[in-house]
């Protein structure tokens, strides 16, 4: 049956501390406005007892279980690769995927968080200089925004994470991919020297999420010169946006990502055109209704 023939979808998210996800409500509630049933279930590692390397075998039983897809996030995005059968050239050049497609019998990853990340950015902060750019977190969603930062138009994209090998091997790709001297990895102790010189921060680390409260830096390293780009979504305004405002810096909170990648894995796992206007109101309302009870 081809995928817009179908009326019914069965999709999730596996993930570590998803409890507070929005996805499932996204998912279903732009389904329903189209007539269609959506039943997205959240697969948390955590609340299993399992570790990130299960997610194979969480992988297998979703197929054989009938699902017709799934969204991966932190921190199974790279480990997913070694168990699908086949990966599009965006997840192959990222080497991690948030979207697993079943079809025919076949596991297929995607990545959509690089365009929902360039469609955010793009909407929210159009008009911001873009000569050097650095950012914190190189695992998953860190390589899909520093490919979405090179390809917006950023000249140079310096990565910075706890661990400096991590971001040197995504650097080196990085440079592989858009010509070299686009970008460069480094230690968490150069942000000091590195955010003084820069025109912007993206944050891609889970620091800030529901489950990962507080700042993912110093606070003193902001300055009024940066603006600052949020990969986290809940809550929409993390404890780094908050505090980044009220210095005065231009800020993009992780919303607008999480509704672009959502409705690219919405016409992934269905075939159907997603409404990405009603979705973003979609999650203006649904973290408002939450923001009073989030960390």
């Amino acid at each position: 049956m081809a995928k817009d023939a179908k009326d019914s979808y069965l999709v999730g998210l596996i993930g570590s501390g998803i409890g507070p996800s929005l996805s499932p409500a996204l998912h279903e509630r732009e389904a329903d406005r189209q007539g269609l049933r959506c039943l997205y279930r959240l697969i948390d590692i955590d609340v299993l007892g399992v570790p990130p390397e299960a997610v194979g075998d969480l992988l297998r039983a979703a197929r054989d279980l009938g699902f017709d897809g799934l969204n991966i996030t932190h921190p199974c995005k790279q480990l997913a690769i070694d168990h699908l059968d086949a990966l599009a050239p965006q997840a192959e050049a990222l080497g991690a995927v948030n979207t697993v497609v079943f079809e025919d019998g076949r596991s297929v990853g995607h990545n959509t968080d690089v365009t929902g990340f360039a469609a955010s950015f793009a909407r929210g902060l159009p008009d911001v200089p873009l000569e050097r750019v650095v950012q914190l977190g190189a695992g998953g969603a860190g390589a899909a925004v520093a490919h979405a930062m090179l390809t917006l138009g950023a000249e140079r994209v310096t990565v910075a994470d706890a661990l400096a090998d991590r971001a040197a091997d995504l650097a080196a790709s990085l440079n592989r991919h858009f010509g070299a001297g686009r970008a460069a990895g480094a230690a968490l102790d150069a942000l000091p020297a590195l955010l003084t010189g820069a025109d912007g921060l993206v944050h891609a680390t889970p620091t800030g999420m529901a489950a990962h409260p507080g700042l993912p830096l110093p606070a003193q390293l902001l300055h009024p010169g940066l603006w600052v780009a949020e990969v986290v979504y809940r809550p929409l305004e993390t404890e780094l946006l908050r505090t980044a405002r009220s210095l005065g810096c231009a800020t993009l909170d992780g919303g607008g990502m999480a509704v672009f990648q959502a409705a690219d894995a919405f016409r992934l796992f269905t075939g159907r055109e997603p409404d990405s206007a009603r979705m973003l109101a979609d999650i203006a309302e649904l973290a408002d209704a939450v923001g009073t009870t989030s960390p």
